[in-house]
């Protein structure tokens, strides 16, 4: 556990920024690794393959569900000395994401077929998002779990465990990628399912390390079966705080699928140049992220312990290294990030174009956050 009511804001805020930052890239790369090696079998399967990732945001909305309501309670928890309250809502949040999880399997494979026939420019980009969604599922759901630990160690000031995890899934992404989607060393190439196949697997070996280090390495939080009978109080506590912090996600898919399906009449082409430009703007978009992410333990512990001082601290320095970085990141956006991904000249005119048209207006909402 680190003790986050003493010592400068600042550095606490930088330090925790540049470990959160690291994982949140990471997730992000689950899915940026994908179309790269999606791309070379064709744009109907990688406009599937995009199309079908959206749903990541629902996922991303539920995860901050979760995660925002275990950072602060536990936070609250550390800040007040009270270990027992902190190990008792972990166990509560790690109970809750696994409930989670599989209502997210469930109904995701209820409505994936409707889902990408919505949003999707013809029957192959159709049939690729299909094939992607079934074998990604999986790993969308057993990520709440790692959702739930790391979290956990966030509310204690503890980060770098959780980014040397996520770090080492996508080392094993990058890995199981071509020989799952390209048949790299097999002869047996898989396409579309093994994208999706290899994320899973990167994520669930994820779970496994992280649930590792806590039985072996973490003392302040930890398992405790004796506390996993659900308890009301501590869900409702949960999702009360964390409830809004889901919303922001649950727009961005809102947005993204109007704009899918907005782009149907276009044809595969434009739908995976706008996929490929939203992605990039995704990863723009991060350092914001973890500068937020970062501020919530910091001002929790403080909030805690009672110190009123610190909390508005926190936020006044969070939102002045957010504005400052997003906006240097603005400028850096009329680069152009997207030839790995594609060559293929309208491929690259939509996703310009869906940049240069969304850059400023993400660096105006990150300042803001």
């Amino acid at each position: 556990m680190q003790d986050l009511t003493q010592g400068s804001i600042n550095r606490h805020l930088v330090q925790m920024s540049l470990f959160i930052g690291a994982g949140i890239l990471v997730q992000t790369l689950y899915l940026l690794i994908d179309l790269y090696f999606v791309a070379g079998l064709g744009e109907a399967a990688l406009a599937g393959v995009s199309a079908a990732g959206n749903i990541m945001f629902i996922t991303l909305a539920l995860t901050q569900v979760l995660g925002v309501g275990t950072v602060t309670l536990i936070a609250h928890a550390v800040g007040r000395k009270d270990q027992a309250a902190a190990n008792l809502v972990f166990n509560q949040s790690f109970i809750l994401g696994l409930v989670i999880g599989v209502a997210v399997v469930l109904v995701g494979y209820a409505v994936t077929d409707s889902y990408v026939n919505a949003i999707s420019a013809d029957a192959a980009v159709a049939a690729a998002g299909r094939t992607y969604l079934h074998w990604y599922l999986p790993g969308l759901a057993v990520q709440f779990a790692m959702v739930a630990m790391s979290s956990a160690l966030r509310g204690t000031g503890i980060v770098k465990p959780t980014m040397t995890v996520q770090a080492a899934t996508v080392i094993l992404n990058i890995i199981l990628a071509p020989v799952l989607i390209a048949g790299w060393g097999t002869g047996k190439p898989l396409g579309v399912m093994g994208a999706g196949l290899a994320s899973s697997l990167s994520i669930a070996a994820g779970v496994v390390m992280l649930t590792v280090y806590f039985r072996r390495l973490e003392k302040f939080v930890g398992f405790d079966r004796r506390q996993w009978r659900p308890e009301s109080q501590t869900w409702k506590e949960l999702l009360r705080i964390g409830l809004p912090a889901g919303g922001e996600f649950l727009l961005l898919f809102l947005v993204a699928g109007t704009i899918y399906w907005c782009a149907r009449g276009f044809g595969a082409e434009a739908q995976a140049g706008i996929a490929i430009g939203l992605r990039v703007m995704q990863s723009i978009f991060l350092p914001a992220m973890a500068v937020s992410f970062a501020a919530t333990p910091v001002a929790g512990q403080n909030f805690g312990a009672r110190r009123a001082d610190r909390v508005r601290e926190t936020f006044r320095s969070a939102a002045w290294i957010s504005a400052g970085v997003m906006f240097l990141l603005t400028l850096l956006c009329q680069w152009s990030l997207l030839c790995s991904f594609t060559r293929s000249p309208a491929t690259l005119r939509s996703s310009r174009s869906r940049r240069s048209t969304c850059a400023s207006f993400r660096g105006t909402s990150s300042a803001m956050a």
